[in-house]
């Protein structure tokens, strides 16, 4: 998935507007402005769509943790010069201080199932013989689990 899909995603399902989507950027001190928001936010056959890059989708994340759960202490993260699906996933796994079962019981929402083990795949270092790397598919599954949990209305 894309950065801006997961942005227009995470945008719809907590309901953030351009102001709150600016504060978040502004958590890890990255300075965006209202305009280049709506341009990540168009459809791609938009002439005004401006493509996220993964640093910039990172910071987001990072702000998104810090909006959630406050700020740590100590050094901050540095933002990822490349995303994947799965630093994506972890991220908001932390953002939302969700265990494996949550993790697990949102995709279910979605009707995807995925048991405890091959979740944890997705979170192993890359490096690690159990690593498995995560799929649109997963990533898709989730966010939509994530609407229907905090947005039921919609």
């Amino acid at each position: 998935m894309t950065p801006n899909d997961v942005l227009k995603s995470l945008r719809y399902t907590f309901d953030f507007g351009d102001s709150k989507m600016i504060a978040i950027f502004a958590l890890v001190g990255h300075e965006v402005d209202r305009t280049l928001v709506c341009q990540w936010l168009k459809k791609e056959e938009d002439p005004d769509y401006v493509s996220c890059k993964d640093m910039e989708f990172s910071c987001f994340l990072n702000g998104l943790i810090i909006d959630k759960r406050g700020k740590k202490e100590g050094p901050q993260p540095e933002p990822e010069k490349k995303m994947t699906n799965n630093i994506v996933l972890r991220k908001l796994k932390i953002a939302l201080d969700f265990k494996a079962e949550d993790v697990v019981e949102v995709l279910s929402l979605a009707d995807f199932s995925l048991s405890k083990h091959e979740l944890s795949a997705l979170f192993r270092k890359p490096d690690h013989k159990n690593y498995r790397a995560c799929k649109d598919q997963v990533l898709r599954n989730f966010l939509q689990g994530l609407r229907i949990k905090f947005r039921p209305e919609a």
